[in-house]
């Protein structure tokens, strides 16, 4: 099983928002979506947004919003 994991992590590294889905399509539109939000004060800053994939619901963090 993939599961697609968003992360928007802030300059200090600190996960700030996490949404998880097993659709893929759901998963990429979010990711460009929060790519396209980030302003220019935190991409300088080091705001990142990561779009990465796991096997597990175990390896989600905690406090991820958990799509179907």
């Amino acid at each position: 099983m993939t599961i697609w994991v968003n992360e928007q992590r802030d300059a200090c590294g600190i996960l700030q928002a996490c949404i998880a889905t097993k659709n893929k399509a759901m998963a990429e539109d979010c990711h460009k979506n929060w790519e396209t939000e980030l302003t220019t004060e935190q991409r300088q800053e080091g705001w990142q947004v990561i779009l990465k994939t796991v096997d597990s619901w175990d390896e989600v963090p905690v406090n991820a919003l958990k799509l179907n």
